[in-house]
């Protein structure tokens, strides 16, 4: 831990003492912050969108959305960005298995 001072003097007669810690080793244990997975899935909720499932794998949305895509309207939710690729390779094909909410 190294601190450094600083003295200075202004015209006016103040003075003004500043420190400086060079120490940044302990901030980033202090600091608290999100794994890929929890940012993820802080992103989206399964309100935000108008699907159930994801519509290339079926996995429940409710497990995780990765990604989302506009599609004919929609917003719909996938539990991967690989997912959503996929989906959007044939969007027709694979639009069933989405389980669109009423």
């Amino acid at each position: 831990m190294k601190n450094i001072f600083s003295v200075l003097f202004v015209s006016s007669g103040i003075l003004l003492l500043g420190a400086c810690n060079n120490s940044h080793s302990n901030q980033s244990a202090t600091t608290p912050t999100l794994t890929t997975a929890e940012s993820d899935s802080l992103k989206f909720t399964t309100s935000m969108v108008d699907n159930k499932r994801d519509p290339s794998c079926g996995m429940p949305l409710t497990a995780g959305i990765g990604d989302t895509v506009h599609y004919k309207g929609k917003v719909l939710g996938f539990c991967s960005k690989e997912c959503k690729d996929e989906f959007m390779k044939d969007p027709e094909k694979n639009i069933a298995a989405a389980d669109m909410k009423k």
